[in-house]
């Protein structure tokens, strides 16, 4: 199994994408808007890919967050309300907060298990900062590190509780950052003391199951690499000191944060510890490069990814849809 998760170019499988998916044998695949159509067309695409597979495990990802970040979008979809919300309301009430925030994600959950998607990538675990980069804003938990690690689980066990795996983001941390890593790449100066705040909810969620690492440089730990391709970050702060054992990703590696071709930009996240590569952007020559430059996941990495998607074959049971969306509309309106 190769370690690259792979973008589709559009609506179905095109027969290029069969021929060289099946060579390749990638450890997953991720959706975005123009993969999403309706949700027979969907769940015929996600069916396509477990049958190229043959894997029903298979991880098939989507950034479904809510707010400005969502690849299904109404009116086929419903649409969610952004993590500043539940912000909002924790101030005033904590555990209502928790409890609506489970229940949206319990809600984004069922929605993506009825198109065959089982993981998403949320929560985001960034504490968010004045004077940053507006690229996370109000997608931010929270500005305090307790509540942003409180409401992350909250989502992941909403999310959990209908076999949807989720991805804690931007290890480890993207709340400090001047600059949009999707356009340049950012520099953090903060100290090892300051980046504490940053470190405390993903330290806390360590036992999540899946993880993603930020196209971000933070110099008081790697001044040269951005921490997606800093052996030094991944090992001693994201392994050791976080003590995060889940499956690791890069963030999407054709961000402009990264320089390179795109053959070294994937075999350089993997080099660095990520147990695979994530490339989004579904362009077969970008695709054919990343397949030539990285390896086959180890062993360990296997064993980090079957332990995260043993979640995502049970049966839910419990509140439907309406009634997750019913009970999160209710305790948001506290607010």
């Amino acid at each position: 199994m190769q370690a690259a998760i792979y973008g589709l170019e559009a609506l179905e499988l095109t027969a290029s994408e069969r021929d060289f998916f099946r060579d390749a044998d990638p450890a997953g695949f991720i959706l975005f808007k123009r993969n999403c159509e309706t949700r027979e067309q969907v769940l015929a695409l996600t069916n396509s890919l477990r049958a190229l597979t043959g894997r029903a495990d298979l991880p098939i990802l989507i950034d479904q967050e809510g707010g400005r970040v969502a690849r299904m979008k109404p009116p086929q979809w419903a649409a969610f309300p952004a993590a500043e919300r539940f912000s909002d309301l924790y101030r005033i009430a904590p555990s209502s907060a928790m409890e609506a925030a489970r229940s949206n994600a319990r809600a984004i959950g069922l929605m993506l298990r009825e198109a065959g998607i089982n993981v998403d990538a949320l929560p985001l675990l960034d504490v968010r900062q004045e004077g940053a980069s507006d690229i996370i804003g109000d997608r931010a938990l929270g500005s305090e590190p307790m509540q942003v690690a409180a409401l992350g689980r909250a989502v992941l066990d909403g999310m959990a509780s209908v076999g949807v795996v989720g991805i804690i983001k931007h290890i480890p941390g993207h709340g400090r950052a001047l600059v949009d890593s999707h356009k340049e790449l950012p520099v953090v100066t903060a100290s090892a003391e300051e980046l504490e705040v940053d470190l405390e909810p993903f330290e806390r969620l360590a036992s999540a199951p899946m993880g993603m690492m930020a196209h971000v440089v933070y110099n008081v730990w790697d001044a040269e690499r951005p921490a997606s391709m800093s052996p030094v970050v991944i090992r001693e702060i994201v392994r050791e000191r976080l003590g995060f054992d889940g499956w690791l990703m890069s963030d999407d590696i054709g961000m402009e944060a990264l320089h390179g071709d795109f053959g070294a930009r994937a075999a350089g996240v993997v080099a660095a510890g990520c147990d695979v590569a994530l490339h989004c952007s579904g362009n077969m020559e970008e695709m054919v490069a990343v397949a030539a430059a990285v390896p086959a996941m180890s062993d360990e990495s296997e064993t980090r990814l079957a332990r995260a998607m043993a979640t995502t074959m049970i049966e839910p049971d419990g509140p439907d849809f309406a009634e997750s969306v019913a009970t999160r509309d209710a305790l948001l309106a506290l607010a």
